[in-house]
């Protein structure tokens, strides 16, 4: 295995293990206070989800639109595999001397195959849009600004993720309609704040491709 080989491996691997952890994670919600200045409230799910983008970032940047499409697959694929094993677990019943009973069981991960729908919708669309709006924005720069096309393009598709899943998870009153907004709001804020501080490792990690792996970029 070459060393693209190998590093499109572990993009793909660390990829599906954000996005598996932080919908099984989803319904544990925290706030953040920054400073005096603002205060987020989010599922703690959401914390590790901008990672996802920017790992598609480098996808998209170095192996192109067709194999960072393939990673989206896989990891809904893998989403959707554990789905079916937690189903299957949660229908089994538990012994008397377990530590987490039936009901503990089920109230954390019985949610799971709906967080795992709205999510699932989510980040296809939302994984989909950042693709082409990065390259778009490549091609509109003449391969300029790394920092525009990656924030830009992530900007821009977290709002509609995060929109698409906190809707669906109140339509199906999993969260409160009356928090909707507020968890938006909230989730985004959080999420563009930490696309913003993460533009320094974007650009230490594309020199580190660049010098390390020798990957020709892709239109």
């Amino acid at each position: 295995m070459t060393r693209p080989e190998k590093l499109y491996t572990l993009f793909c691997v660390f990829f599906s293990t954000l996005t598996v952890i932080g919908n099984v994670t989803f319904q544990k919600f925290v706030t953040l206070p920054l400073g005096s200045f603002h205060t987020f409230t989010l599922s703690v799910g959401a914390i590790i989800y901008p990672f996802t983008f920017l790992v598609m970032d480098l996808m998209t940047e170095f192996f192109g639109r067709e194999k960072a499409s393939l990673c989206i697959l896989l990891s809904m694929g893998m989403n959707v595999l554990c789905a079916l094993l937690i189903f299957g677990m949660d229908s089994l019943t538990a012994t008397a001397w377990s530590v987490v009973d039936d009901a503990t069981f089920h109230k954390v991960y019985g949610l799971y195959g709906l967080a795992f729908f709205g999510s699932i919708v989510a980040l296809y669309i939302a994984q989909k849009l950042d693709i082409v709006l990065y390259l778009w924005i490549r091609r509109f720069t003449h391969n300029r600004f790394l920092w525009l096309r990656s924030s830009g393009s992530t900007a821009i598709s977290l709002f509609l993720d995060t929109c698409v899943v906190i809707g669906i998870l109140t339509f199906f009153h999993i969260l409160p309609r009356a928090e909707m907004g507020t968890l938006i709001i909230g989730s985004y804020l959080f999420k563009a704040f930490a696309t913003f501080l993460s533009i320094p490792f974007f650009y230490l990690c594309v020199w580190a491709v660049r010098r390390f792996i020798f990957i020709p970029q892709h239109g």
